[in-house]
Parts: C-alpha cells; sequence; structure tokens
C-alpha cells in the first residue's frame, strides 16, 4: 500500500485542475495572438540607380504572411519580411512603403516609410580626348550607373537631344563639374560643328552654356572642296582636345577650317577657355607649314603645306605640352602629302613639323577621324594612307627618300618629330596602286601584355581596307621586306571582311573590331597574341563605314561595347562586352520613342556617368537611365 496516499489524494482534486494536469482544456491554454509590429521599416536614402530594402519584424501566431505595398498598391511578388526595389530613379523620390502582416487572426499595417532618391553625385570621370585615352582604346572604366541589367529598352532610351549648326562629325567630349564665373557647376559636353562652331552644354539640362563661331569677320566656312565625304560645308570635322589644367579654366583645343571673302581657304588652331568659351593664348594660330623634299607642292626645295588642299580628320593629340594635327587630302585631289604639325599648348607657337612622303605624293592621314595614338614613353603611332613609299631602303632599313605611304608608322618627339620606326606590307605597290590603304583605319596602343615566357610586350593593333588585321611590336615593328611580311609580330589575314573604315576598342584583354557589313568581332588575347578568329561576335553587321566601338565598364565588371549603325534612322546598340549578345538597341522601343535622326559617317559614342552621346547630323543625342 505504498502508493495509496497519493492515489487517494488525486482522487479528491477538482476535475479542472486533472483535467489541465492532463493536457484538457482550462483558462491557461494559451489563445491564438494576432500579429503586431515589433520593428518598424525605417527611411532609406540612396543615389538614383542604386536599389534600397525595406524590413520590418512582426509577432503573433504563425504563419505570418507579409505584403509590400508602394503608395498604398501591393507590390507583386514583395511577400517576405524585407524587401529591395529595382534600380532608383529619381521619380522614386519621396515613395512611401509600407507592409500588411496576416495571419488566421487579424491583419495589421506597418507605418510608411519614405524613399529618397539623390543625384549621384558628380565624379571626376572625364572624356577630354578621341576615344577616351591617348592610346584610343575606347574604354571608360569607371561606369558605376550602366550596367548589363539596366540597359535594357525598358530602363534606358533617349533623354533628350540638344540641337546644333551643323554636321558633328566630332566625338562629343565630356568636362566635369566646370566651374563656369558668375554661372555656377556644370558637366559640360563639348561638341563641335562642320558650320565652324563649338558648343558646351550643361549635359545634364541641355542648357547652353556657351556656343562660339571659329569664324573670322566676312568669313565662311569651307566649300567640300570637290569632295562628298565631308559635305556641304567643312568647319570643325577632327574632335577637339580639352586640358583641364590650362587657362584659367581648362582649354578646349580645336581645329576649322574656313574660307575668307576673297577666296582663300585657312586652316586654324583655336584654343578656347574651357568654362566661356573665349580665345586664349592670342589665338587662333594659322596653320602654315613647309618641309625640306621635291614631292607634291614643293617649290623646289620644300613641299608647302596649302590650307585649301588639306582637312584635319584626325583627332587632335595632346600630349607633354604640346597638340598635334594629322592631316587628311580631300577624297584624292592631288597635290597632297602626309603632314603631322605640331604647337605649344601654351603659346601656340609651331614646335614641329614632318611630312611622312615629302619627296612623293599622297600618304594623307585619313583614319576615319581616329586620334593619333601614343604610348606612355611619347611616341606616336597612326596609319599611313596610300601613297608613295621607297622601296630603296638605307643601312638601317628606312626608305631611302622618306617616303612612307600606306605603312603604319611610329614617330618619336623626343627631339621634335621625326620617324623612329614602320611597318609596311610586302604588297604595298598594289595596295597604293589600287587605293587598299592602311590609313583608311585608326591605330590603338594596347596596355603592356605579358607573353607567358617572363617577357613583357608592348603592342599595337590596326586594320584598313585589305581585310588584314594588323598586330606589330612597338619595339621592333617589321619595317619593309618585298618578299613576305614574316617581320611583323602577328598578322591575321582575311580576318576582317569588308575591309575596315572605322577605329577599334580594347577591354579586358579583348580587342573589339567592326569592319564593313560585317558584325563587330572580339579577338581575345592570350600570352601577348590575337585569338586567330573571333571567339564572339554580334549578331547583326554594320554597313559603311562599319563600326567604331567605345565600351563602359565599372572596372573589370558590366563591360558593355557601345556602337552607332550608320542606317536611316540612325541605330544605337549595347552589347554585353564577354558575349558580344545585344542588350539594347535604340529601335526596341514602342513608337520610336528613341530615334535621334539618320545616321553620319563620323559616330563615335561617349559613355560617361550613365548617360551616352552620340553626334548627329544636327545635333547631340542623349541616352540615359529613364525616369
Amino acid at each position: 500500500m505504498q502508493f495509496g496516499w497519493p492515489n487517494r489524494v488525486l482522487c479528491c482534486l477538482p476535475l479542472g485542475l486533472l483535467l489541465a494536469g492532463c493536457g484538457g482544456n482550462s483558462s491557461m491554454v494559451t489563445s491564438a495572438a494576432a500579429p503586431s509590429i515589433t520593428t518598424q521599416p525605417s527611411n532609406q536614402t540612396v543615389t538614383v540607380g542604386s536599389a534600397a530594402t525595406f524590413s520590418v519584424a512582426a509577432s503573433g501566431t504563425t504563419p505570418l504572411t507579409y505584403q509590400w505595398q508602394k503608395s498604398t498598391t501591393p507590390i507583386t511578388g514583395a511577400t517576405a519580411a524585407n524587401y529591395t526595389t529595382a534600380a532608383t530613379t529619381s521619380s522614386d523620390n519621396g515613395s512611401q512603403f509600407e507592409v500588411v502582416v496576416t495571419n488566421s487572426v487579424g491583419t495589421i499595417t506597418s507605418n510608411a516609410a519614405t524613399l529618397t532618391v539623390t543625384a549621384v553625385v558628380p565624379s571626376a570621370t572625364d572624356v577630354l580626348t578621341y576615344h577616351n585615352d591617348i592610346a584610343r582604346t575606347g574604354q571608360n572604366l569607371n561606369e558605376t550607373m550602366l550596367t548589363a541589367s539596366n540597359v535594357t529598352s525598358a530602363k534606358f532610351g533617349k533623354l533628350g537631344f540638344y540641337s546644333v549648326d551643323g554636321l558633328v562629325d566630332a566625338q562629343p567630349l565630356y568636362a566635369s563639374s566646370v566651374a563656369v564665373p558668375s554661372n555656377g557647376t556644370h558637366n559640360l559636353l563639348i561638341a563641335a560643328t562642320e558650320h565652324d562652331s563649338v558648343y558646351a552644354f550643361d549635359a545634364d539640362t541641355g542648357a547652353t552654356i556657351w556656343h562660339t563661331s571659329m569664324l573670322k569677320s566676312g568669313e565662311t566656312t569651307s566649300d567640300n572642296r570637290g569632295c562628298g565625304q565631308v559635305t556641304p560645308e567643312i568647319g570643325v570635322t577632327s574632335t577637339p582636345v580639352i586640358d583641364r589644367t590650362g587657362g584659367a579654366n581648362g582649354v578646349v583645343y580645336v581645329v576649322a577650317m574656313s574660307k575668307d571673302g576673297s577666296g582663300n581657304y585657312h586652316q586654324r588652331l583655336h584654343a578656347l577657355d574651357l568654362a566661356l568659351g573665349t580665345e586664349l593664348f592670342s589665338g587662333p594660330a594659322e596653320i602654315q607649314a613647309t618641309y625640306p623634299g621635291t614631292g607634291d607642292n614643293s617649290n623646289g626645295a620644300n613641299v608647302v603645306f596649302d590650307p585649301g588642299q588639306y582637312e584635319e580628320r584626325a583627332g587632335l593629340l595632346l600630349m607633354n605640352g604640346v597638340v598635334y594635327t594629322g592631316w587628311a587630302s580631300h577624297c584624292d585631289i592631288r597635290p597632297y602629302t602626309g603632314w603631322v604639325i605640331a604647337y605649344d599648348r601654351s603659346t601656340l607657337a609651331q614646335t614641329s613639323v614632318l611630312d611622312v612622303t615629302p619627296n612623293g605624293n599622297e600618304g594623307a592621314i585619313w583614319m576615319a577621324g581616329a586620334g593619333l595614338a601614343a604610348d606612355t614613353s611619347s611616341n606616336i603611332y597612326f596609319l599611313d594612307a596610300n601613297g608613295d613609299f621607297d622601296t630603296t631602303l638605307n643601312s638601317s632599313g628606312f626608305p631611302a627618300n622618306g617616303d612612307y605611304g600606306n605603312a603604319f608608322i611610329k614617330l618619336s618627339t623626343s627631339s621634335g618629330l621625326a620617324v623612329s620606326d614602320y611597318f609596311e606590307m610586302d604588297n604595298q605597290s598594289s595596295e597604293n596602286g589600287s587605293d587598299t590603304d592602311l590609313g583608311s583605319g585608326g591605330a590603338m596602343v594596347l596596355p603592356d601584355l605579358s607573353d607567358g615566357a617572363g617577357h613583357t610586350m608592348h603592342l599595337a593593333v590596326g586594320a584598313g581596307k585589305d581585310s588584314n588585321l594588323y598586330v606589330v611590336n612597338r619595339d621592333s615593328m617589321g619595317k619593309f621586306n618585298a618578299t613576305n611580311n614574316n617581320s611583323i609580330y602577328q598578322e591575321l589575314a582575311g580576318a576582317l571582311p569588308g575591309g575596315v573604315w572605322a577605329m577599334p576598342a580594347y577591354f579586358n584583354n579583348t580587342v573589339y573590331f567592326g569592319s564593313v557589313g560585317s558584325p563587330i568581332q572580339a579577338f581575345t588575347i592570350t600570352n601577348a597574341k590575337l585569338s586567330t578568329s573571333a571567339t564572339a561576335h554580334t549578331a547583326n553587321s554594320f554597313g559603311y563605314p562599319g563600326a567604331t566601338p567605345s565600351v563602359s565598364a565599372n572596372g573589370t565588371s558590366n563591360g558593355i561595347v557601345w556602337a552607332v549603325e550608320n542606317s536611316n534612322p540612325a541605330t544605337l546598340h549595347a552589347f554585353d562586352a564577354s558575349t558580344l549578345n545585344e542588350l539594347y538597341n535604340s529601335n526596341q522601343a514602342a513608337s520610336s520613342r528613341d530615334n535621334f535622326g539618320n545616321g553620319n559617317k563620323f559616330m563615335v559614342p561617349t559613355i560617361v556617368n550613365g548617360k551616352v552621346f552620340v553626334g548627329t547630323p544636327n545635333g547631340v543625342a542623349v541616352f540615359g537611365l529613364l525616369p
């Protein structure tokens, strides 16, 4: 009877307590609880293009369900305790977000949290010269706003159009955060026209900050000189160059052609105040030159630069305080030769002159408007057009009479301009005689590359009408051998069908070329050699003159290749830099939303600070993330 007493006690306990001890229903059982907010969503502040995340914490009988709302409208798919927005735009500023929390007992709505979207703080990213840098790589590696995920027709498109008074053949340039006396600070877009005007726009609003004519009193722009390549007028054809450190506010250097009342033609170098557009350094400087030789337009001792016979097509190069210019003819209308002329950036005094066909003819510097390229040792590289080449070489392997028609040329600048090396293809006579010139395309200097065997290679690339891709060793370019091209570093014969009337671009160990009637092709670099065939290409092809790509990226991520198709209407394309799959083109949006007019021969997109600027026959089209 050891357990008898406890049993008798249990039998005497009240029934409620007994049921409670056995799990029965009683006042001690916890009832279901309605939801309550323990941590309210907090206000968020982000910059345009960034995402914002809102969070809530709630208690109550589970399961709890969540539905986020924007300004009381439910957001599809936003059904978790945290919600992250898409990339924000300026129109999201001031939006309110709340969340409805529900369970089987009830519903509660959180306090509203406010989203503040601020403008991106202006960065120091500039585009001051043709194709971004003096190597002419065309890459902007500081683009943080445009990504492969937001450059789509749903999020990206035409924002505006800045009208001007003539063809914009020069690439638009961009100078950030320029202090304009008595007019605040502006990101400036510089656009030059064939009507001999230079404009400075506020790059963000399109307001004209200044507009300056390059014409002197009584002058007009030049006629087309009987050549339809730049027509109906010739004013500013080449891309200017900007010096942020010159003068009081920075300097824009511009070459302009004009015609006076007596029928005389002029080529002048202007230096304009970046903030005000006024002439500096007692400019402009009249461009005149002579060089020893008996070639076209020689007086018997010197060839003479006739300003009416030339146009400055190649983009200006500013290096070590010197502005370098390279000169093309009007079509192939003789007399003309191949001139490079240099000027001091501060005085506009001529510092050096070189003619690369002084005892022959032709040999113009066209390069589809590409700028003279340069390396970090202050050497200049360019592709010369068809012209006389001396097959009689001196003991150092250079043409005896100094004529370098159709050559890939390297110039030293340490003691004035001089040819220091070159490459000439073995079939130069055929190419020179048939106008199959190398100089239809631009040259690009590659960054230092390792060959995998411990050697650092210094290379440059270029291509012209013959469809071959030429890679030269800048330390030993190969010179001339009438039998073969074995002395060149690398030649990809026929790699660029249709020929090249454009400029390549470089990004992340890849070279991009857009030849005529062909897709843009990517050639990857391994151990300092280009792949022998394209590793990627666009699905679409580009008619004449092909495409000059530009690249935007944030370091090595979010690489985008941009190119303009010279069609009617013109088309801006964006491609993933790794695959060349298309991300966007300006014909995708409904109702011609992003159309920006007809094409133009020289159209090189400028990508900077979340915007893309494209010169057109009558203005600059502006693209970016849609509001």
